[in-house]
């Protein structure tokens, strides 16, 4: 093994450390992540709002115990391998160990380590981009078709990760045509990679087709109720700071690819990241989404650097250009990073507003971070509905119906009982176990939308009782009541059915 090698094993346990000491111990999952772990349990090759990856890796996590170790583990893999695929890059740069180092503590000390605390599509997301650049460079400067194949194979994985890759495509392919690198398209084994990618997408094409494309619905919805709410100007924002200790380092990878005859090859990169960045910008994306791009840009910038700075008086900029990563990252660590409690943030809220770190997707300030006041309040929906369904389940089967998913897989994550909570959001739609009778009913309503349950509800029960609700101020879920009702004068399973095909109906049109 490579000397250098054991610096990358160092970043690799570095990175593993830092991961697993960001969280305070006040917090707990992210909504997202419940639903992921939940979709392990009910593998299938699409869902309604991601493809099937997630689920995959929801089922392992599952086998592997199911505990938050585990559960944080796999996204902090994928941020430890995206510095691995850099430091391969800038190896195939002839980039020197200054270079693989100033690029590791780039991405070690960056956004990324927000990124990779949850488990959710998107750390795998950047490992799979950072790859495709990774084989895409080996094919330009080795034009071994073998590298083809394996861009086919990663952009079909990241096909079933997240359909986001799509804007990969759509940025580069036009770079590529305006380069002297057309001539791939002239490679008859691009189209073979191109069949092997569709080969690896198809169940989920498949599955789209046959359950109406729920994809656009979802896009239509999302872009209805979230990135209409999105600044232009707040996400090219956004895109400096997300690595803003080295984005002299990856202005750097632009201007070389742009302007140095030794990149000359990679010119295409260049455009691409003009195009990719300037579609996100069209469709309003989230800031986040462009993240992919910018691990590859890092390569290129540090390679280049790593010659620039090798002799005379430049060298005494080395040391300052490794440091000052950890020295711009500080101030990022204590914004951005649930390692404070909720009342800290909420007391320096001023502090917090001036970086839009307290504007969450309706576009209004909250006294925290939305990512943060999704991790809280679920153990205490949890344990109130548990002892509700302890009791209820003594005079039957009680079904536990709630109004999103975050509620539904919580309780499914953190219940003692073995609860199996649905709801009619998102997936849950098509986990309903409707071989039960059931004659008891515990409902989890959020805020907004209990007010009128008790009164409407209570006349098709003859029990029925307000349970408690989520008193975390700081809880996203703050207010969400739940309600147990008993003993059922008509049937619940019809009731189900009949608001399925009603829910279904509309996501189908």
């Amino acid at each position: 093994m490579k000397k250098s090698y054991w610096v990358l094993f160092l970043f690799i346990i570095l990175k593993f450390v830092l991961q697993y000491s960001l969280i305070a111990p006040e917090y707990e999952l992210q909504r997202d992540e419940y639903l992921y772990i939940d979709q392990g349990s009910h593998l299938a090759w699409g869902y309604l709002s991601v493809p099937p990856v997630s689920s995959w890796l929801g089922w392992l996590i599952q086998i592997l115990g199911g505990t938050v170790f585990w559960v944080k583990f796999f996204p902090a893999l994928f941020g430890a391998l995206t510095i691995v695929v850099v430091w391969k890059i800038i190896e195939e740069l002839n980039g020197n160990l200054f270079a693989k180092v100033l690029a590791s503590m780039g991405l070690l000390f960056s956004i990324l380590l927000r990124l990779n605390m949850f488990f959710q599509p998107n750390s795998l997301e950047v490992l799979l981009w950072t790859l495709f650049f990774y084989f895409l460079i080996k094919y330009v400067i080795t034009e071994k078709i073998k590298w083809l194949y394996w861009g086919g194979i990663t952009f079909g994985i990241g096909i079933l990760n997240k359909y986001n890759i799509a804007f990969l495509a759509l940025g580069f392919i036009p770079a590529l045509l305006i380069s002297h690198q057309r001539r791939i398209f002239a490679n008859p084994h691009l189209y073979f990679a191109g069949l092997l990618t569709l080969i690896i997408a198809l169940p989920n094409i498949l599955w789209q087709y046959e359950h109406h494309f729920p994809v656009v619905h979802h896009m239509k919805e999302l872009s209805e109720r979230q990135l209409v709410n999105v600044n232009r100007f707040d996400f090219l924002r956004s895109q400096a700071l997300f690595f803003i200790g080295v984005i002299f380092v990856i202005l750097a990878g632009l201007y070389a690819v742009l302007m140095d005859r030794s990149f000359k090859k990679f010119r295409f990169f260049f455009w691409g990241y003009v195009f990719t960045i300037a579609l996100f910008m069209y469709f309003r994306a989230k800031d986040y989404y462009a993240m992919g791009l910018y691990p590859v840009y890092i390569a290129f910038g540090a390679a280049y650097l790593g010659v620039i700075l090798e002799n005379g008086w430049k060298r005494l900029l080395r040391p300052v250009s490794i440091l000052l990563p950890v020295i711009l990252f500080v101030p990022l660590y204590s914004l951005a990073f649930p390692n404070k409690s909720p009342e800290f943030i909420a007391s320096h809220q001023n502090l917090y507003k001036k970086y839009g770190l307290l504007r969450w997707e309706d576009g209004k300030d909250h006294p925290i971070h939305q990512d943060f006041a999704d991790m809280l309040g679920w153990k205490e929906l949890a344990q109130k509905v548990d002892r509700e369904y302890a009791e209820l389940s003594k005079s039957g089967n009680t079904l536990v119906l709630c109004d999103n998913y975050g509620q539904a897989g919580a309780i499914n994550f953190y219940s003692k009982l073995g609860i199996k909570a649905v709801s009619f959001n998102a997936d849950y739609i098509d986990w309903f176990d409707l071989t039960k009778k059931y004659g008891n009913v515990i409902r989890v309503k959020d805020f907004s939308e209990s007010e009128n349950e008790l009164r409407e509800t209570s006349r098709y029960f003859e029990n029925s009782v307000i349970v408690g609700s989520v008193t975390n101020p700081f809880a996203r879920e703050n207010g969400a009541t739940i309600f147990g009702f008993k003993g059922a004068k008509t049937d619940i399973n019809k009731r189900i059915t009949d608001e399925m095909k009603e829910v279904k109906s509309y996501l189908n049109r």
